[in-house]
């Protein structure tokens, strides 16, 4: 007996029938039940459910299924047919296919699809469970047992795909596939794969074949393996790190990045790598990190390079050397311990371990090298307390500074004569503010052949500086407002110094330095006022793009008094054989530098301008079509003029400038300007450049700086992937990265360009320059030297076709006249796979590198590579 349903209900333009089983019951066999007396004219009838007795074969769980054409009943064999777009679902299974057997005796589903009058395929079935996705021609499973058996599949585990003729499971975890292929690549005919003729696997752990050999394009390649190991687990697990092979003239051949990550718990990590070279070199990296969530997470990079390698010269074969390199950086999360906070931020080490660093052109050139630890704690925002340790040392000049302990202690304004509740409006008094600062260094200065502990202690010196600004906010006048202040100043010192002429060797020596305990003291009185004068022009034509500029003045002046506390502590000594004198400080090189000589009773001057302007905007129509945009940032002037001062009383200019041109480039320039004139030998004259006749000249630059960068690049090729992009980098939801973390990444971005290029942006380019020079004393004293320094890098790609793009990055030195670094990298985009070809022919280090490996992460490891290095020095 056959019972055909065609219950409609309209959802999405279909038709749907929906139920839901508990067990396919045989309903001819319901047990007597117990009801509830009714009245006896009542037809309904209301059965007590809970004494229903169940059969045996019942499921754990209901079945929910629906169909969009029909389901058909078969009493006589207990099956349910579902026709078109049907689906069901049990727990945290669903199937869906073009139609759906289920048959109640075996607890057993068949899903099967359709082929429509031009033979494509329809409802393929879809079977999901948890997280495991499986798509099969044929799909037969059992509710009961959990296991089932499938035709030409495929599952997805993570990041790979597996297809199989015949996949048999087992149970929740185990699968079995017969003449199966396993690949990272997503389309239904992948681009390669490894093929086998039997396999096993375990979801999310990982698969495990027989003999295997890989294929591309559906070719296969003649190289066999005796078995295949899969890892697909999810999360961090320990494990070998693969290497790669490496070339080089002056190391010899090597293997590089050989090594073992270890997962110790949830908390903590390690890495060892090494690199080991024929020619005896080696290199080893320890890597550990740690993280606590919520409260702190961290990392370190020990570096140890044992480097040996052919010698430019005859002397000797190979160059040895044995360097280090220390890198850590630690971050507190804020709501940890509110009020107090500890980071870490080092990286030190050998002043020649970034030149043995192969393959890095940026590292190769970096020469300054500095760190800092501090602990922070403050009490209710009243006092602040700073303890840190920094370091900073020069590659090329081995000088070591290390600044340890470093403390400081602030007293935040506060306000004595202010009442604890504010009635009214606050008299003058009542905005009396105080504060204190206080900070505290020990410095040690030493050479890295000289490092050790009788050098250390020989140039060690402490130093303090104190400080107590005293400040008045007077109402305004107008709009002028009015700032009168007081601050006095502290230093203690622990050495003096005493510098003369040394007739015999014709240089200046240090003749004596004093160790000991030496205060200076300084004070000053000063008044300020500052306001703003604003102007705009708008009288442009109706179809002028401009609607208006605006133009806004800030002038400030100050009068100011500073008595000469500093005198004692100043001093003429001879500088050449002729009995040129100048004058210093008894303190110079010290921690804190000594107090400026002299009486200072003048008049502090400046005036900053920026301009802007109101354009009218045909694409964006906010704001009536108006958009206003910046032409200059700021633009102006600072010095002062000293009325008791018996000479040069006029202080140089300060100039600046700053603007971000069509908001695209980005300008910054400074520079010093001295309104004096000098004499043939350089030194200053009281006499300005505009006396003496001979047109009016303001001043001579003594020192300058500017700086341009800006970014150019087209539109995404496809919008709406470049916004998905950014949505999904958004939703990783991942903590902030540390300062070292970033330069990290942007370094191995710079090493490998290729392996990050982004083919939805069809070009790009960025440029940088920068030129700074300034006017300095020999170090022999003898006359003047203007030291400059210009550089300018460029780095940019291009699409050359769809799936090829090539870039390029480079530093040059205008100074030395040649380019220092210059890298080339060309990348071919290949779906599932990607090659890379870096090439340096320009910088310490000469390298050649090209890579093929799938993007998968899964099987990064699993690559081509040709490295070979060349040093260059």
């Amino acid at each position: 007996m056959l019972i055909t349903s065609n219950l409609r209900a309209n959802y999405n333009s279909d038709y749907y029938f929906y139920n839901s089983l508990t067990a396919f019951q045989d309903t001819s066999k319901v047990p007597k039940s117990d009801t509830i007396p009714q009245r006896k004219d009542s037809l309904i009838t209301k059965t007590d459910t809970f004494s229903i007795r169940m059969s045996k074969d019942s499921l754990d769980a209901p079945v929910n299924y629906a169909a969009s054409d029909s389901m058909v009943m078969e009493v006589k064999t207990k099956k349910i047919i579902l026709y078109s777009k049907a689906s069901v679902k049990q727990k945290d299974m669903e199937l869906t296919a073009d139609s759906i057997e289920l048959d109640q005796p075996s607890n057993m589903v068949i899903a099967v699809f359709r082929r429509d009058s031009t033979g494509k395929m329809i409802g393929r079935p879809k079977m999901v469970q948890a997280d495991t996705k499986m798509e099969s021609d044929l799909i037969r499973y059992n509710f009961k047992t959990q296991r089932g058996l499938t035709k030409s599949t495929t599952t997805a585990q993570g990041e790979m795909f597996v297809h199989g003729e015949t996949i048999k499971k087992i149970n929740e975890t185990d699968y079995y596939a017969l003449r199966g292929q396993m690949t990272t690549c997503n389309l239904d005919t992948p681009h390669f794969a490894f093929r086998t003729k039997k396999m096993k696997l375990v979801n999310k752990k990982l698969a495990v074949s027989g003999p295997i050999h890989p294929e591309f394009e559906g070719v296969p390649v003649p190289i066999y393996l005796p078995f295949g190991f899969f890892p697909i687990s999810q999360g961090r697990h320990s494990g070998l790190l693969p290497p790669q092979f490496a070339a080089s003239e002056q190391f010899g051949i090597g293997l590089e990045g050989l090594g073992y990550y270890k997962v110790l718990n949830d908390n903590f990590d390690v890495t060892l790598r090494t690199n080991i070279y024929s020619y005896g070199g080696y290199n080893v990296y320890l890597s550990p990190t740690y993280r606590k969530r919520y409260r702190y997470n961290g990392s370190m990079n020990l570096s140890f390079q044992n480097t040996r390698i052919l010698s430019n010269t005859a002397k000797q074969e190979y160059t040895t050397s044995q360097t280090f390199n220390i890198n850590w950086s630690h971050s507190v999360d804020s709501r940890a311990r509110p009020g107090t906070s500890f980071s870490a931020n080092v990286n030190a080490g050998s002043t020649k371990y970034n030149q043995y660093v192969a393959n890095n052109p940026t590292l190769n050139f970096q020469n300054q090298l500095s760190s800092s630890i501090s602990y922070q704690k403050n009490w209710d925002n009243k006092f602040n307390l700073t303890l840190s340790a920094n370091h900073s040392q020069n590659n090329v000049s081995t000088l070591i500074n290390m600044s340890l302990p470093t403390a400081a202690f602030t007293v935040n304004t506060f306000y004595p004569f202010q009442p604890k509740e504010m009635i009214g409006s606050p008299k003058w008094y009542q905005k009396l503010g105080i504060g204190l600062n206080t900070n505290f260094a020990n410095q040690i200065s030493v050479y890295e052949r000289d490092f050790n502990v009788s050098k250390i202690l020989d140039t060690m010196q402490w130093g303090a500086q104190h400080n107590i600004p005293i400040q008045l906010s007077l109402p305004p006048l107008g709009p002028i407002q009015i700032a009168p202040g007081i601050s006095y100043s502290e230093k203690w010192y622990s050495r003096k110094i005493v510098k003369a002429f040394n007739p015999g060797k014709n240089k200046v020596d240090t003749l004596t330095a004093q160790n000991g305990f030496f205060q200076a003291r300084d004070i000053s009185f000063s008044v300020g006022m500052n306001t703003a004068l604003f102007g705009k022009f708008d009288r442009f034509g109706k179809n002028s793009k401009f609607e208006a500029i605006r133009h806004v003045v800030r002038p400030n002046i100050s009068l100011s008094y500073k008595p000469d506390l500093a005198a004692k502590d100043w001093y003429d000594f001879v500088v050449d054989s002729t009995g040129r004198t100048i004058r210093a400080s008894h303190y110079e090189g010290s921690i804190y530098g000594p107090f400026s000589e002299g009486v200072f009773g003048g008049i502090g001057f400046g005036i900053d301008n920026n301009i802007e302007a109101k354009i009218r905007s045909k694409k964006d129509t906010a704001n009536g079509g108006i958009k206003k945009i910046r032409l200059i940032d700021g633009f102006g002037f600072n010095s002062s003029y000293n009325l008791v001062a018996d000479s040069f009383k006029l202080a140089p200019f300060s100039l600046y400038a700053r603007s971000t041109l069509f908001e695209k480039i980005n300008i910054t320039a400074g520079a010093v300007l001295d309104p004096y004139q000098v004499d043939s030998s350089g030194y200053r004259m009281d006499k300005y450049m505009w006396s003496g006749g001979g047109g009016f000249k303001p001043g001579r630059i003594t020192s300058g700086s500017v700086s341009i960068s800006t970014t150019f690049q087209s539109k995404p090729k496809d919008e709406k992937k470049a916004k998905e992009q950014e949505d999904a980098e958004k939703d990783l939801g991942l903590p902030p990265l540390t300062l070292e973390e970033q330069q990290a990444q942007l370094e191995y971005a710079r090493r490998n360009p290729s392996e990050f290029a982004d083919f939805n942006i069809p070009w790009s380019v960025n440029l940088s320059f920068s030129y700074n020079f300034s006017r300095q004393f020999r170090p022999d004293y003898k006359g003047w030297e203007t030291v400059s320094n210009a550089s300018i890098n460029v780095n940019g790609d291009f699409n050359l076709t769809p799936r090829w793009k090539m870039g390029a990055s480079s530093y040059y030195d205008f100074k030395s006249s040649s380019i220092q670094s210059l890298t080339l990298s060309l990348s071919r985009e290949m779906h599932c796979w990607q090659m890379s070809i870096n090439v340096t022919p320009v910088g310490l280090y000469r390298t050649f590198n090209i890579t093929i490996n799938p993007k998968s992460g899964l099987l990064r490891d699993l690559k081509i590579n040709r490295t070979r290095f060349f040093y260059g020095q």
